[in-house]
């Protein structure tokens, strides 16, 4: 018999994730016996709140772990539904809301039900490089709009205008608010104006929203205050510190919640039954929650103070999340080579602006300060060090 090897389909010369590779290799590292830091990866180094990980105790005792409904267990949507409530003061039916498997699968589903192929998607450069390798495979033709200081590294209608008129219309637009890499949140006036011009010129707008409840200068706003056509997608993984439990949420326009959940029923069926039992109890754990916001915010002024000392001067507004992206031009024009020989020689690991920015990234990275703050200050130590010998 002769074997015929398959042959890699288009989809699969996807991009790679470049910060997964970094993380890759900061283990490999820690694997031969160096000590590494992680300023890579965007993942609190605390567990799930302690009432979570009772929940799920009990789940696995008394529950059997079965298939829930395509958009998640009632229970759970109705605590999110309480959620929207208390902090945003809007009323969302649980039918808009989807339970997803992390907000990997929210983009996912969102994209498949909102575009077909050859629709045109803008995102910001910097941002979120997922948002442009999956529409990629999904053959939606994406267009990164350079974004800066005047902007605050976020899309503006008129960004949005201008590359329409060199490149034809937009279908649909991303935004985060806090964003990744930058940390940047859209301003309410700022996201009214974006909701509006979307509305009228008739463009989806998709919110990415995982990183509220970790703000420290302003208010992050939900899109979905400000528009029913927007699509919403938010997760358990980072204000919850709950990022292997693959749990996130999805608010779908009512024009497009049933064309979700015929996708979820045939992509994935339901998300983790476990991880959905024990979010339940994350909307309970805010004391502990706000603790760990507390320590970011410390981790935060403490990058924040040694930067300059390491010559990085040019940074995006850190206001939420966590993360810091700064210019390292005046030490690299390749922020990929750069960000490995500081892991080689440093052991910290960062992400380069690469992975953001496919045309101005070469010249930026991003430190995550999600880690415990002892790290973090040996890490900025460790980095100070290395960039005083290249300056």
């Amino acid at each position: 018999m002769v074997f015929v090897r398959p042959t890699l389909s288009r989809r699969g010369e996807i991009q790679p994730f470049v910060v997964m590779e970094m993380a890759k290799a900061a283990r490999a590292q820690e694997m031969a016996g160096g000590r590494v830091f992680h300023l890579e990866l965007g993942q609190p180094s605390t567990p799930a709140p302690a009432l979570v990980r009772a929940a799920a105790a009990r789940a696995l005792n008394e529950d059997i772990i079965a298939y829930t409904e395509a958009l998640g267990l009632a229970s759970l949507r109705a605590k999110i539904a309480a959620d929207y409530r208390r902090r945003h003061g809007v009323e969302i039916p649980i039918e808009r809301i989807v339970i997803t498997t992390g907000s990997s699968a929210g983009f996912l589903l969102s994209f498949l039900a909102a575009f077909d192929g050859r629709a045109r998607v803008a995102v910001a450069a910097p941002s979120y490089p997922c948002y442009r390798n999956i529409l990629s495979a999904l053959d939606v033709e994406v267009t990164a709009i350079a974004c800066d200081a005047e902007s605050r590294y976020q899309l503006t209608p008129a960004l949005i205008e201008q590359a329409a008129s060199l490149g034809g219309a937009f279908d649909g637009i991303i935004i985060a608010s806090p964003a990744n890499p930058t940390g940047t949140i859209i301003e309410p006036e700022a996201l009214a104006e974006l909701t509006d011009y979307c509305d009228a010129e008739g463009v989806t707008l998709i919110s990415d929203e995982i990183y509220h409840g970790l703000e420290y200068q302003g208010e992050a706003i939900s899109a979905v205050q400000l528009s029913q056509s927007a699509i919403v997608l938010n997760s358990f993984s980072k204000y919850y510190s709950m990022t292997g439990w693959r749990i996130g949420w999805m608010i779908a326009p009512p024009s497009l919640a049933r064309g979700i959940e015929k996708l979820a029923q045939n992509f994935f069926i339901s998300a983790p039954t476990l991880s959905q039992l024990a979010a339940i109890a994350a909307f309970d754990a805010q004391d502990e929650l706000e603790g760990h916001v507390r320590r970011y915010r410390d981790n935060r002024a403490l990058v924040l103070g040694a930067l300059p000392g390491l010559g990085i001067n040019r940074i995006c507004p850190a206001d939420g999340a966590f993360y810091v992206y700064g210019d390292v031009s005046h030490l690299t024009d390749d922020s990929v080579s750069f960000c490995r020989t500081v892991l080689q020689e440093t052991g910290v690991a960062l992400t380069p602006g690469d992975d953001f920015d496919l045309l101005g990234g070469h010249g930026w990275v991003r430190l995550s300060y999600a880690t415990d703050t002892a790290s973090v200050a040996e890490a900025m130590q460790r980095l100070q060090a290395f960039c005083s010998e290249r300056v």
